[in-house]
């Protein structure tokens, strides 16, 4: 099974609003080029994305049942209840515990957390949860990041005299579970205007509410840093409040101070001292507080980012450490697993030639199927299902394409599973051994109706063409203002036409490409990532190549040079 190099599709643009918006701006054309093409022609509009502050974020209040958990958490509070924290072991519901937990204990309150383990506690709010919190003499249950299809749940801490209060960002059912209070933006009941919230988004809203109701708005800052880790390994729309999040966080992260915790991840993930972006978040730091909920227990990352006494230096250290070892467990894990998988789609016709690929394998690490599914995706451009074959049990994760809702198709693939939820591109399953087959020709026969050919074809979007000449100190500074990137807001990609490669193409580490190239008597530096087997094409057509790349801004010496990371090499003209 081969995949065909993407298209690229120029993105359009109203050129006339571009216009006017950098002269209303002061900007580069291109840069309010890019703004008009994310959807911010309006002056007001972009301005705020390019200069986000805590005071854009949306009153709390506005979310549906936020006025009922707010007065439930205060009443705990005063009356010395025990609290109970409910995450989740990624690091969105790590993050989202993180957080709550501490700014409830920073108001007083008698708290706890609970994060299920993977492996021993399955996914999401259980009931099983409830009895064991109950028994532990706990009066409110608070879930972050998890409990929107928990009713089961719901009911058990009904029958008990447990407060439920559930905060989620997850899809919901059709009917919500029996909870005190439910808040989630996607009710569909809800008016709050930003749906796209990660759970630690809904999760910091809560904090940004009972702070307000308490009269102490100065400690939100603090909780924003933890809360952009969440949202950007969440993979939400940065948009709107999660844009926020996302870039005062990530300032904060870079300016510090920190807690003895954070700076100990920092440490280890090698960061300290730099200018911390999204990548070192998804990357470098994520991964390594995923790896906790994925190979043991998720709790040795929540002690470590809640720990607060520089007393604590060794055992946070230690702590840190072991999350770094974790990693690379991971890391081994996964390309197993990923090598398997990747021959079964190109060996197996019933499952490489169809729309969506459902493989499975014998007691697959069940921590590590997630990645294992997005990187099916990246190599095949299809939507994929990864399943761990336990006994007669099968559990899965699937990843999607942008064009299919994965999320629907498991809804009407429903009858052959024990349980599933999640989002339209990335979902959870459990169902029996022996029904794999019949999920998978489910799953494919809803595909086979909703995409066609095109749909699986790779594109690469290119935001604008812009010759070297073009490219200045300022462009390059406009371009960055716009980071964080990721999903809603993806990192521009240009176009150049007859380019010369003048130097290179040398193999770096054996895996990436580095050279340079000249248009219009201007060089600049080039590096193609994970691309050493074009090295012969490159060769070949050095006289003249089409390049789509992005711009970086990076240093050597104290001096600032722009250097071009290359997304797609093709022959010039073709």
């Amino acid at each position: 099974m081969s995949v065909a190099p993407p298209r690229w599709e120029p993105c359009a643009c109203d050129e006339a609003a571009a216009t006017t918006l950098a002269a209303e701006l002061g900007i580069p054309p291109v840069v309010a080029r890019l703004l008009c093409q994310r959807g911010l022609a309006a002056p007001d509009a972009a301005s705020r994305f390019l200069a986000p502050r805590l005071d854009h974020l949306h009153d709390p209040m506005a979310l549906a049942d936020m006025g009922r958990a707010v007065d439930r958490i205060l009443q705990a509070i005063a009356r010395h209840e025990k609290i109970a924290i409910h995450g989740d072991y990624d690091v969105d519901g790590i993050t989202s515990t993180v957080i709550l937990r501490r700014a409830l204990e920073l108001h007083g309150a008698d708290v706890m957390h609970f994060i299920p383990e993977r492996l021993k506690d399955g996914y999401g709010l259980q009931p099983a949860a409830i009895d064991r919190l109950h028994a532990d003499g706990v009066a409110l249950v608070i879930s972050v990041d998890c409990g929107i299809r928990g009713a089961d749940a719901a009911r058990r801490a009904l029958e008990l005299g447990v407060d439920l209060i559930v905060t989620d960002h997850h899809e919901p059912d059709a009917e919500l579970p029996p909870a005190l209070a439910i808040i989630n933006p996607k009710r569909t009941d809800c008016t709050y205007p930003d749906k796209y919230l990660a759970g630690v988004g809904v999760a910091l809203k809560v904090v940004q509410a009972v702070c307000a109701r308490t009269g102490h708005d100065s400690w939100l800052p603090g909780f924003v840093k933890i809360a952009a880790i969440g949202t950007l390994a969440d993979v939400v729309p940065l948009v709107g409040e999660n844009r926020v999040i996302a870039k005062l966080g990530l300032d904060m992260l870079t300016r510090g101070p920190h807690k003895i915790g954070l700076r100990s991840l920092l440490e280890v993930s090698g960061l300290t001292g730099k200018t911390i972006d999204s990548y070192h978040i998804s990357f470098l730091l994520a991964p390594r507080v995923n790896a906790a909920g994925r190979m043991s227990s998720p709790d040795i990352a929540t002690r470590l980012l809640l720990a607060t006494d520089e007393a604590l230096a060794g055992e946070t250290r230690a702590l840190a450490l072991q999350l770094d070892a974790e990693n690379v467990r991971r890391q081994e894990e996964e390309a197993t697993i990923l090598a398997a998988a990747k021959k079964i789609v190109q060996t197996d016709p019933e499952i490489g030639a169809r729309s969506v690929l459902v493989v499975a394998g014998e007691n697959w690490h069940r921590g590590v199927i997630g990645i294992v599914a997005s990187k099916l995706v990246d190599a095949f451009h299809r939507p994929a299902i990864v399943l761990s074959i336990e006994g007669d049990t099968a559990h899965g994760s699937c990843r999607s394409i942008p064009g299919f809702d994965m999320l629907g198709a498991l809804e009407r693939a429903a009858l052959h599973l024990i349980r599933f939820g999640g989002h339209r591109q990335a979902a959870g399953l459990t169902l029996e051994s022996t029904r794999i087959r019949q999920l998978r020709q489910a799953v494919n026969d809803t595909a086979d109706e909703q995409l066609g050919p095109e749909d699986l074809m790779p594109r690469l979007r290119i935001d604008a063409d812009l010759g070297f000449r073009a490219i200045t100190g300022d462009v390059a500074a406009g371009v960055a203002s716009l980071a964080p990137f990721g999903a809603g807001n993806p990192r521009p990609v240009f176009a150049a036409r007859g380019v010369e490669i003048v130097d290179g193409p040398r193999k770096l580490k054996e895996r990436h490409l580095k050279m340079a190239l000249k248009q219009d008597g201007r060089i600049f530096r080039a590096v193609a990532w994970r691309a050493a087997e074009k090295h012969e094409y490159l060769d070949q057509h050095r006289s003249g190549v089409d390049v789509a790349f992005s711009l970086e801004q990076n240093q050597y010496n104290g001096e600032s040079y722009v250097e071009l990371t290359l997304a797609d090499v093709k022959r010039a003209g073709s």
